[in-house]
């Protein structure tokens, strides 16, 4: 082993990637390039031996990939992060969300957790392998807008990126493996009616009242849905739909001519989402046949399928050796359906716990570091040296 003494430490690393904004969001003014987190870990990569190349995400002005590799051949494995975080409400934080405070054993900044916590790990281990011993490729992905739309997992589909076998994404899971997830999809509903003056109902079409049968509507195609499968490795074992914001009308006089429904469905791995959407705009649209009504579909961004790596696979009966954890599942999404396009068996793991992702103060435990660095190392000498 030689230790790369010119790549700063674990510490210092995550300091310099919290100092660096990287916000990723539907609405622009939020929006931010991922550009100095990519560059400032290339530079680091680069010190190490890997090979660079900086993947400009076309559907995502401002936006790139960073796909480093060592080792030589085909197949080998992927280690991957988004480099991009959730926006920040900064006064509900107690700390200075770009700057790296330590306290009570924990590290907090925006993105410890999820998931700029990852990268130095893994660039703490790679410190200690010398470039020689990586005898088939070992790649370092860094992704952007993962937290929006998914714009650079869906651009190395798009160009049919072919990398390793497998796949490992650090995401938070509190060191656990995961094998799959749900899909998720959602929708907004607008219904258009006319307006008019609320003392004669037969002066417009409302298009609240009109929602409110949608609504039911959709609630027996939700019992529907759920009676058509079920899993029990999830916590919920069903999909599920939930009405999540309604806004409608302008005056209590006034019969409400437009009224907008957005909804969102988690469903199972063997569900997809255009046949699901297709679904629900089809009942909305037989309801409203003839009432004198119009409806317009967005959808918001085009969803995530659903994950689903079979427990056979080899990493995941690696991964569940080394974090003495059996496969499970979550809730939330992640890239790997878009990796498992491209061939690769993908799981699920990492430091940090989804509970604190999103949030005010998140933090990273430092108790979960040395255990990340330790599944990393022997995945890495598994799949990618010939050390025993």
């Amino acid at each position: 082993m030689i230790m790369n003494k010119r790549i700063p430490g674990l510490i210092e690393q995550l300091n310099t990637l919290i100092a660096l904004p990287s916000v990723s969001c539907i609405q622009p003014e939020l929006d931010m390039s991922n550009r100095a987190v990519v560059d400032q870990l290339g530079e680091w990569l680069e010190e190490l031996g890997f090979s660079m190349e900086i993947m400009p995400v076309e559907e995502a002005t401002g936006k790139y990939n960073l796909i480093a590799v060592a080792g030589k051949g085909e197949g080998g494995l992927v280690l991957s992060g988004h480099t991009d975080t959730v926006p920040y409400d900064e006064t509900g934080w107690d700390f200075d969300p770009f700057k790296l405070t330590e306290r009570d054993n924990r590290l907090y900044g925006l993105g410890t957790s999820d998931m700029k916590g990852f990268f130095p790990i893994v660039l703490d281990v790679l410190r200690d392998f010398s470039i020689k011993e990586i005898s088939k490729p070992l790649y370092i992905l860094a992704t952007c807008d993962e937290e929006s739309t998914m714009a650079g997992a869906k651009a190395l589909v798009s160009a049919e990126r072919a990398l390793g076998d497998m796949a490992i994404i650090g995401e938070p899971t509190c060191l656990k493996p995961v094998n799959m997830h749900k899909g998720i999809l959602y929708e907004t509903i607008r219904l258009n009616g006319k307006a008019g003056h609320s003392s004669d109902p037969g002066l417009g079409i409302n298009a609240l009242e009109g929602m409110n049968d949608v609504i039911n509507r959709l609630k027996d195609w939700r019992v529907s849905l759920q009676q058509r499968a079920q899993n029990d490795k999830f916590k919920v074992p069903f999909a599920t739909m939930n009405f999540g914001t309604i806004n409608g009308g302008d005056s209590p006089n006034r019969i409400c001519g437009h009224c907008d429904l957005r909804i969102d469905v988690r469903f199972l791995p063997g569900m997809e989402i255009e046949p699901l959407r297709a679904e629900i705009r089809r009942e909305v649209m037989e309801l409203i046949d003839g009432t004198g009504l119009s409806v317009e579909f967005d959808r918001i961004f085009p969803g995530v399928p659903a994950l689903e790596t079979p427990v056979e696979a080899n990493i995941v009966k690696f991964a569940e050796k080394l974090a003495g954890e059996p496969a499970s599942s979550v809730a939330f999404g992640t890239e790997g359906p878009y990796f498992t396009s491209l061939g690769m068996d993908t799981i699920v793991l990492g430091p940090g716990n989804i509970d604190v992702a999103h949030q005010v103060n998140e933090y990273l435990e430092l108790s979960s570091i040395e255990p990340m660095k330790k599944i990393i190392r022997e995945m890495i000498k598994q799949y990618c040296t010939n050390n025993e």
